[in-house]
């Protein structure tokens, strides 16, 4: 074991289970259950979510909204699998990440959506799958493009772009009658308190599982409220398996074009999100095969998607923040959450149970680990000195990535095509991904050779202690 996994190890409690800390063994099901269930419970509601606003965009009848909710979970299922345990050593990363149906290509899906229709968009996405298995074979010839500058730009980027949503969460949900409510954010803060008290105070599993727990004790809360609603698990089926083909494919130059360069995109948050995790838990950075994988993997459960009409996967931003924090990286833990979205996929009584977590429950509970990916994206920026060289491309990059975001409809205007918004103006990312791209290309190299700094490093907050800082 290494000495971060020691140290990890350490910090949570003498009575763990080394393996948590480890990619290989099998942890005890004491340990392996809560870590794997708090993976789920963080990522299930934007695994639906999607989904679901795709059904309303499109059009869709209860039971096909039921259909794409349930090809989501299973797909998602499949991709973290592929992700630990990859296929032919070559089709998945083998590194600690939770992936699945997530907010990264909504925007873009919904203007496909509503300009066509939801085969066109089908077909769309089997052309993206494509588009993103080329990227990962070809990453070795254009990784170049990614050094540590870029990579860190854009994961603090990621980072401060999921603070809106956990705090949309904390109020309700977008679009929920009570958004604001003083009830939604009493339960919010009191599941961010019994998370915050566990992380930092608790000892073993309770510190490790701090996110679960504390989604545990944020439902109970809000019973009380009446927030929580058990009536679709009662009129739920146990078992339902997905059509294959239930829409026809439709190939439209536009759309597939648009989509393609969204994947890129996405594939770049994907290198993101991965290194961030990596760089967190692992102290190294992903080599350019497990890269690649990765990328292969999410364009080959596409390709899936397309044929059983779901939708596309990418990277967790809230997952990778829990997996920094306690450093768990044991593949069986992944492959438990796997297992969850699977089943519940295949059982929908099961998934309606997981749909009864309310969302400020969800939003109290992972808000206090996104401030963890944006530090962790400084602290791959600083790893090569925070030059004037450097600070100019981290400033332009994040300006313009958050600027765009942030302005709605800065992109709309007269003589403004439609797929630039779509592609540039519906997240921080692909715009501060571009920029931080373009400009470290541009941008000679500076010929003053700066102090050794290789033992820089962020503080934690566990480096600190009785006031004193080692």
């Amino acid at each position: 074991m290494s000495t971060s996994e020691v140290e990890a190890s350490e910090t949570a409690g003498q009575d763990l289970s080394a393996a948590l800390f480890s990619r290989s063994g099998f942890p005890p099901i004491k340990d392996l259950v809560p870590t794997s269930l708090q993976h789920v419970l963080a990522s299930f509601a934007g695994v639906i979510t999607p989904a679901m606003m795709i059904a309303v965009t499109c059009g869709f009848t209860p039971d096909q909204e039921t259909a794409i909710i349930q090809v989501a979970l299973i797909l998602s299922g499949i991709d973290i699998l592929l992700q630990q345990f990859p296929l032919f050593g070559r089709i998945g990363a083998g590194l600690p990440i939770l992936t699945g149906v997530s907010f990264a290509f909504l925007p873009a899906f919904q203007a496909v959506g509503l300009q066509f229709n939801f085969p066109t968009l089908l077909g769309a996405e089997l052309v993206g799958g494509v588009v993103a298995i080329l990227f990962g074979m070809f990453y070795s010839k254009v990784k170049w493009l990614f050094p540590p500058l870029v990579t860190g730009t854009v994961i603090f980027t990621i980072g401060v772009s999921l603070y809106p949503t956990a705090i949309r969460y904390m109020a309700g949900g977008a679009g929920s009658t009570n958004f604001g409510s003083i009830n939604n954010w009493i339960v919010g803060l009191l599941t961010f308190s019994v998370v915050f008290f566990l992380a930092n105070f608790g000892k073993g599993v309770l510190k490790l599982g701090s996110i679960f727990f504390g989604i545990i004790a944020g439902v109970i809360i809000s019973i009380p409220f009446g927030m929580v609603d058990a009536s679709e698990v009662l009129s739920s089926s146990w078992f339902s398996f997905p059509r294959f083909m239930p829409y026809e494919i439709i190939f439209n130059p536009a759309a597939c074009i648009t989509l393609g360069v969204v994947y890129v995109m996405v594939n770049v948050q994907l290198i993101g999100d991965l290194s961030a995790a990596t760089a967190g838990s692992m102290d190294r950075m992903p080599n350019e095969r497990e890269i690649g994988g990765a990328i292969k993997a999410q364009g080959v459960v596409s390709i899936i998607s397309s044929f059983f009409g779901g939708l596309p996967t990418s990277a967790f931003g809230q997952n990778v923040g829990i997996i920094v924090s306690n450093r768990v990286i044991n593949r069986w833990v992944f492959g438990g959450a796997a297992f969850v979205f699977l089943a519940a996929g295949l059982c929908p009584k099961l998934s309606a149970t997981l749909l009864m977590i309310p969302q400020p429950v969800i939003g109290g509970a992972t808000i206090s680990v996104f401030g963890t990916i944006t530090l962790n994206g400084i602290r791959i920026l600083v790893k090569d000195g925070l030059t004037p060289r450097a600070c100019t491309v981290f400033g332009i990059s994040v300006a313009f990535g958050l600027g765009i975001a942030q302005v709605a409809g800065s992109l709309t205007g007269p003589g403004m095509p439609a797929w630039v918004n779509t592609i540039f103006g519906t997240s921080a990312i692909t715009p501060c991904a571009i920029m931080a791209i373009i400009l470290n290309s541009v941008l000679p190299p500076e010929n003053k050779e700066m102090p050794d700094e290789k033992n820089l490093r962020p503080l934690a907050y566990n480096d600190m202690e009785d006031g004193e800082v080692h």
